[in-house]
């Protein structure tokens, strides 16, 4: 194992490269090289997988399909980079270090640096930090979603709920995984769950109101399912 100050080193050096790699945009990125309108001047202007949705055609299904695959790979691979460097003992293998490298790409995608600072809501980069913390957090969350949104049929009463229910998840089924950490990764989990409650502020004075779009609306949600969010 390196020396104290390497191994913190390390550590900061992967919570930087995890926001770095959130504050990729797939939305705006996919969307200029597929030759499609700018996703922050279309619908709710959510560089988000459902905006991409919104500009319509096979193209934009397409493009919708590639951004929501990026956003989510963008909480992912942080996560199994710590999970794998840790076991080898390049940086802390602590619940610590996990809980900052997800927080990281979670608000790289956010607040992205490379894009003013102006990002999507994140649902989808909160599932690939799921998965990439813990397979089965990341599938009962996913299988919540498409639960609700069966029920319901509306994507961001579907997120919210699944997200409001993931610190649960991560207390019930963490302590299965490793002895230590529950504690941290839950804190983790409720501080990503109430900044995307914030970030869905609209859509949930919408559904307040009765006027939030349901799934297959031209109008449809912010964010979509983790199958179509971003």
């Amino acid at each position: 194992m390196p020396p104290m100050n390497t191994l913190l080193l390390f550590d900061l050096t992967l919570v930087a490269a995890a926001y770095l790699l959130g504050s990729i945009s797939s939305a705006i990125i996919v969307c200029r090289l597929m030759r499609l309108p700018d996703p922050r001047t279309q619908g709710s202007g959510n560089p988000g997988a459902t905006n991409v949705l919104r500009i319509g055609g096979p193209k934009a299904r397409k493009a919708a399909a590639i951004t929501l695959f990026g956003d989510s790979l963008k909480g992912f691979l942080p996560m199994f980079a710590a999970h794998l460097l840790g076991a080898t003992g390049i940086v802390d293998a602590s619940a610590w270090l996990l809980a900052g490298v997800g927080l990281a790409a979670f608000l790289g995608h956010l607040y992205p640096v490379f894009f003013g600072f102006k990002g999507g809501k994140g649902v989808a980069t909160a599932l690939g930090v799921q998965f990439g913390l813990l397979l089965p957090l990341g599938a009962a969350v996913a299988a919540i979603w498409l639960f609700v949104a069966k029920v319901l049929k509306v994507s961001s009463a579907s997120a919210l709920i699944s997200m409001a229910l993931a610190p649960l998840l991560v207390w019930l089924l963490w302590p299965l995984h490793a002895e230590q950490g529950t504690a941290v990764l839950v804190g983790m989990q409720t501080l990503m769950t109430l900044i995307l409650f914030w970030r869905h502020r609209s859509n949930i004075r919408n559904l307040l109101a009765g006027t939030e779009g349901r799934i297959g609306d031209d109008r449809g949600p912010d964010e979509p399912s983790p199958g179509t969010t971003s």
